[in-house]
């Protein structure tokens, strides 16, 4: 099973390694949401959604549902 956005835990990081799903709106990827950027989960809104991301020193909260169409690799500390 591949690592997405939606399974980020609050204060890990990660960097994106794919986002062709058509399920991603256009307004992310000029956002910064772009194979090779990394993100962060801020917070989680109290019922998991949305998720407060910080992409390459850009904030912005998108829906869970989105969230699990953008494929990650966790970066480990250490």
């Amino acid at each position: 099973m591949k690592d997405t956005l939606a399974h980020l835990k609050r204060g890990e990081r990660a960097i994106i390694t794919d986002v062709s799903s058509n399920a991603i709106p256009l307004k992310l990827l000029e956002m910064g949401c772009l194979p090779g950027n990394s993100v962060e989960l801020v917070q989680v809104a109290p019922f998991q959604d949305p998720m407060y991301l910080n992409i390459n020193g850009s904030h912005l909260a998108i829906r869970k549902e989105t969230a699990s169409h953008i494929l990650i690799e966790k970066v480990t500390n250490g």
